[in-house]
């Protein structure tokens, strides 16, 4: 396959200034990397919280910028080392932002790291697959991660995968916070395949039949007291005790002390921010015994690769079985231009239930 020296792009020239599409050279990957098309990417909420401060600061180290942190394409180039997928394989992979953006996926090719990438299973596609990475890497590592870490990072609990892990918490309660939220939709499923029942989420009673198809057994109105939801979980769990919440909107310090709040003594929350100084100190020191796990969502990391490997190792085939799946997708037009307008919604709380997907290779 010809591949280009330059691609479309969409670029983000300096802080609190608006994404515009541009052009951007296509590099080439190292031995263990491989070069991917990408036919589909996903938007994110830090797609729009990065371009003004206090995000611009920490994620950006030079101009113009690039982001997009979730892709799927095909596999046009592979380093010399690289064993596991060839030229012409369908791909999900994660994203993400470096000093050349070279695995930023609000462009039309990029370059990838050869372990986080999974083949795409027939039964799935290439904009489902791109609903997946970053909301999985993010789940997996606050559930999961078992190696060291900096204080907090994860809960650390048994993975589902693993033959302890399938069984230690079976018949066990799980309250979701969030459940329509891309986070929430694997954290439900990924409750589920730890066994866990009841599988109790908040969520806008709309999106019922959507988060009881992946796993939850019970939908609570969002917009309820926080008193009232908390006397609904009590009731379903019959008095046993919550020992697991997850809260997948932890940018309102109210969702995580509904979290903190439902759970029983010695519980454990996994809230999807990276530090505890992201949330009310009531929330990061909750007393009883309760603990809190952060997370930084990415496999990039030293003490995540491992994970990564793991979890991109067995991708396809959880796919492949329906033990995992997409979120809901809405395509939006013009490719890469249809992103800001997208951002926008998402800003504005606009999108429920699913998430946002746009191509780049359809940008005029």
């Amino acid at each position: 396959m010809s591949i280009p020296a330059t691609q479309r792009a969409l670029l983000l020239h300096k802080e609190s200034t608006p994404y515009v599409v541009g052009e951007a050279a296509v590099h080439h990957p190292g031995p263990e990397e491989v070069l991917v098309k990408i036919m589909a990417c996903a938007l994110n909420p830090i797609d729009h919280a990065v371009v003004n401060p206090p995000y611009t600061q920490l994620f950006i180290k030079s101009w113009p910028y690039i982001s997009g942190y979730d892709g799927s394409g095909v596999v046009v180039e592979v380093g010399s080392q690289v064993t596991n997928v060839k030229e012409g394989d369908k791909v999900l992979f994660p994203g993400g932002s470096n000093p050349q953006e070279l695995s930023a996926t609000f462009k039309q090719y990029a370059v990838i790291p050869a372990y986080l990438t999974a083949i795409i299973p027939d039964n799935i596609t290439f904009e489902q697959a791109a609903s997946i990475p970053l909301a999985l890497a993010t789940d997996i590592i606050v559930l999961y991660n078992q190696s060291p870490a900096p204080e907090n990072l994860s809960l650390g609990l048994k993975p589902f995968w693993e033959p302890e892990g399938a069984t230690a918490y079976a018949g066990t309660p799980a309250f979701i916070i969030g459940g329509a939220s891309s986070l929430g939709q694997y954290a439900i499923q990924f409750a589920k395949l730890a066994g866990h029942n009841p599988i109790i989420t908040t969520a806008s009673l709309h999106n019922t039949p959507l988060l009881t198809s992946f796993g939850a057994t019970h939908v609570v109105d969002r917009t309820l007291p926080k008193e009232e939801i908390l006397a609904q979980v009590s009731k379903i769990t019959e008095g046993n005790p919550l020992k697991f919440a997850f809260v997948a909107v932890p940018h309102d310090p109210e969702p995580c002390r509904l979290g903190r709040d439902a759970l029983a003594p010695g519980g454990a929350l996994a809230i999807v921010l990276p530090s505890p100084d992201r949330v009310p100190a009531d929330v990061a020191n909750p007393g009883d015994g309760k603990r809190v796990g952060y997370v930084f969502g990415s496999f990039r990391l030293p003490y995540t690769k491992e994970l990564g490997i793991a979890t991109y190792t067995r991708l396809t085939g959880w796919l492949e079985k329906g033990l995992l799946k997409p979120n809901p997708v809405e395509v939006l037009p013009n490719g890469l231009a249809g992103i800001p307008e997208g951002l926008e919604r998402i800003k504005a709380n606009k999108v429920s239930g699913k998430k946002l997907v746009a191509r780049p290779q359809e940008t005029p």
